[in-house]
C-alpha cells in the first residue's frame, strides 16, 4: 500500500468519524423555541419542509397540526411526528428531523456593551413561507412586509387563511386582499407570530 493510499484512507476515516459525531450531536440535541427544523417524510416528499419552533415550544406540521417540540431531542420529535402521521399512511412513515439552524441569541447579545443599530422587534413567521424563522424587524413593519422578508409564500400556502397570533388572540389575514379581519398594512408588535398554513385539497 503506497503513501497516497494510506493518507486517503486516513482522511476517509476522519471524515466518517466527523459525520458520526455530528449525527450523534443532532440526535441528542434538545430543541428550543426559535430553532428551525428540517423535516423530511420519505413516503411523501410534498410534506418536506423547514418548520420553526414557536415561542410556546410547538411546531405546526401538515396533517398533524400543532405538536410539542421544545425540550425534546431530535430523535424524540422524529418518533412523535412519525406516530402522529401514521393514520395517513398504511404504516408509520419514515421521518427524518435535523436542526437547520439554532435559535439566534437575543438581539444585541453579539454586541456586548454596545448599542443596537436601531429599534427592532422580534417577530416569528412559520409555515408555508420561503424562509421561516425569527425576524428582528424594524418598528413599524407590517404583516405584508414581514412575509416578504420571510421569502414570500410557497405554492402550497393557504393564501386566504394566514393567521396573526398576538398573545391569546388570532387575526385572519387574506394575502389576496379581500376579506379577512386585518389588512396587509397591519403594523406588527413584539412577539407576534405569523402562521401560513398549507392549503387544503381543492383550496
Amino acid at each position: 500500500m503506497n503513501m497516497r493510499t494510506v493518507i486517503g484512507s486516513f482522511f476517509a476515516i476522519v471524515a466518517a468519524m466527523v459525520v458520526a459525531t455530528s449525527a450523534f450531536a443532532q440526535s441528542s440535541y434538545q430543541i428550543k423555541p426559535g430553532d428551525a427544523l428540517a423535516v423530511e417524510v420519505l413516503e411523501d416528499p410534498n410534506l418536506n419542509r423547514t418548520v420553526l419552533v414557536l415561542p410556546d415550544g410547538s411546531i405546526t406540521f401538515p396533517l398533524v397540526g400543532s405538536l410539542r417540540a421544545a425540550g425534546k431531542s431530535v430523535d424524540a420529535l422524529r418518533s412523535s411526528l412519525s406516530s402522529a402521521l401514521a393514520t395517513n399512511f398504511n404504516a408509520p412513515p419514515t421521518v427524518y428531523v435535523s436542526v437547520a439552524s439554532i435559535a439566534p441569541p437575543p438581539f444585541g447579545a453579539a454586541f456586548p456593551g454596545g448599542a443596537p443599530l436601531g429599534p427592532t422587534i422580534d417577530i416569528y413567521v412559520t409555515g408555508e413561507v420561503g424562509v421561516p424563522g425569527k425576524i428582528a424587524a424594524s418598528e413599524g413593519t407590517t404583516i405584508l412586509q414581514a412575509l416578504a422578508e420571510a421569502g414570500g409564500l410557497t405554492r402550497f400556502a393557504a393564501r386566504k387563511r394566514i393567521e396573526l397570533r398576538r398573545a391569546d388572540t388570532r387575526y385572519l389575514y387574506n394575502y389576496d386582499g379581500t376579506g379577512g379581519s386585518i389588512k396587509g398594512s397591519t403594523i406588527l408588535r413584539p412577539g407576534d407570530v405569523i402562521v401560513v398554513p398549507a392549503r387544503r385539497l381543492f383550496e
